[in-house]
């Protein structure tokens, strides 16, 4: 079905916070339409000439596509037929058309970001998902996090209430508590929400029901998890009967991985695939599932190419898209212009299929990391009293240890998982090794008048949770890491 012959989303407007409901269109922004009109004296705009901006030009050197040895090799060992040479000048005529000039880009721009910017992620978007309606649109931010602060100002008043997974990035929660709003958990497991679960929370809700649904399906910080498509379409169904938005943060959605195997004569790194394999093993973004326009998907170049390009997008139905763009209008006005030359000047110069070679080498890459962690796992943590499952996305790997094997759980510890995960954080430490306690991630929040709590059965009440990363560091440092935490686990469990 082509874009043309789809439907349109539906209105969900009244899901709108009071706030995002009263913004008005900037007269100022509106009125530089005008701009370029090169007939009209254009006195209107606080723009410097950019002939005032002290910067000619940005070179920035990259490998080239298809990565003939490897994306993480020393660029200056590189020959020149081996590099993307990204020059991007000040003077528009100067500027190819693989070019964003800095003229332009350093300038006051549009809030949504540079259109040949967008018109490329627009491209990948719909290479990578299958949206089911037609008014779909995009808008860029400074990353997941400003993505998320807007939702929360867009979707949510002072005193509403979101759900999240029960274990959460602890940023985003914090985000939502700084803006008022209490963060409720719902079940998990290992891969991630529990459809049924989340249904029947959501029929026994006392008082007024969340407007989102706060989520990542892909790589789940902090457990690893990666949600199958079809848990993902049932959570989709659960949420378009109880009228919730699903908000999709997905910065670690390329960092999928194949099933992990012990074997290690089974691996095979230099075997890539090609295009068409690669995008059939990518597991569906809830966009695929969206006929209604509910879903807001948080995109990101943090971790595929760079954190401190501070640069995402949302992909959203356009009614929400032009709500986003009046609040972007008056807080970050629009992304940094250096970064969207440097994007657009190497992302164009690869095109679209040098983009997946880069993300097929990165699913390479961080296989090879995942396996290293797993490795370390297998080889030292003791599995009488710790369960883990390996990650098939993103950065991090999570184990559970069961805190009643402890010999001293009750008399030290009162059997509370909580103080006896912090002590083995606070002894891995001392033994050089850091682990982040689960309980930093819990979602905790209750409502007023209060809900049924989640259910917790008998064995799960002493359990404690750590998350490691594999990212951060080299395989060595991660079996280094691994060894010495395991050794306290060891010694403080007697084993």
């Amino acid at each position: 079905m082509t874009s043309d012959n789809k439907p349109l989303a539906k209105d969900l407007s009244h899901l709108l916070s009071t706030e995002a409901k009263s913004r008005k269109e900037s007269n100022l922004k509106a009125a530089f339409v005008y701009k370029a009109d090169p007939s009209i004296a254009f006195l209107g705009g606080g723009l410097p000439l950019p002939s005032f901006f002290p910067f000619d030009n940005v070179t920035v050197d990259t490998p080239k596509p298809p990565f003939k040895n490897t994306i993480i090799a020393d660029v200056n060992s590189l020959k020149e037929d081996e590099l993307t040479k990204v020059h991007v000048p000040k003077d528009p005529s100067r500027a190819g058309k693989t070019d964003l000039p800095l003229a332009q880009t350093l300038q006051y721009g549009l809030s949504g970001g540079a259109q040949s910017l967008i018109d490329f992620i627009k491209e990948h978007t719909t290479m990578i998902h299958n949206i089911p309606y037609k008014n779909w649109d995009i808008c860029a931010t400074t990353g997941n996090t400003n993505a998320w602060d807007s939702v929360l100002r867009t979707f949510t008043n002072p005193g509403d209430s979101i759900l999240c997974e029960e274990f959460s990035f602890s940023s985003a929660i914090e985000c939502a508590h700084g803006q008022q709003i209490k963060v409720i958990p719902a079940k998990v497991d290992l891969e991630g929400l529990l459809p049924d679960a989340l249904d029947e929370q959501l029929n026994n809700w006392v008082g007024a029901k969340p407007k989102l649904l706060y989520t990542i399906p892909t790589g789940q910080n902090p457990t690893g998890g990666n949600m199958p498509a079809d848990r993902r379409e049932a959570v989709y169904k659960v949420c378009q009967k109880h009228d919730i938005l699903i908000i999709e943060d997905e910065p670690y959605y390329f960092l999928q991985m194949d099933e992990f195997k012990q074997d290690q004569a089974a691996r095979n790194y230099e075997q890539l695939e090609d295009h068409d394999t690669f995008l059939k093993s990518l597991v569906a973004s809830y966009l695929n599932f969206d006929t209604d326009g509910r879903v807001l998907r948080l995109d990101s170049y943090s971790k595929v190419l760079a954190p401190g390009t501070r640069f995402g997008w949302i992909v959203a139905q356009d009614t929400f898209i032009e709500r986003f763009l009046r609040l972007h209008e008056v807080s970050i006005q629009f992304p940094c212009g250096f970064t969207q030359s440097i994007l657009y000047g190497m992302l164009s110069r690869w095109g679209q299929t040098g983009y997946l070679d880069w993300l097929i080498n990165l699913k390479k890459e961080y296989s090879i990391k995942r396996d290293g962690a797993m490795d370390a796992m297998e080889k030292y943590m003791p599995k009488e009293i710790a369960e883990w499952i390996a990650p098939t996305a993103g950065m991090f790997f999570w184990f559970q240890i069961d805190g009643s094997k402890h010999p001293e759980f009750a008399s030290k510890f009162n059997s509370d998982p909580a103080k006896l995960e912090l002590y083995l954080y606070e002894q891995g430490v001392k033994n050089k090794a850091l682990l982040i306690p689960g309980q930093w991630f819990r979602s905790e929040d209750v409502t007023e008048p209060p809900q049924k709590p989640l259910p917790v059965t008998e064995a799960e009440k002493s359990l404690l949770f750590f998350r490691g990363t594999y990212a951060a560091v080299p395989t060595e440092t991660v079996d280094d890491g691994v060894k010495r935490f395991a050794e306290v686990v060891k010694r403080e469990f007697q084993l």
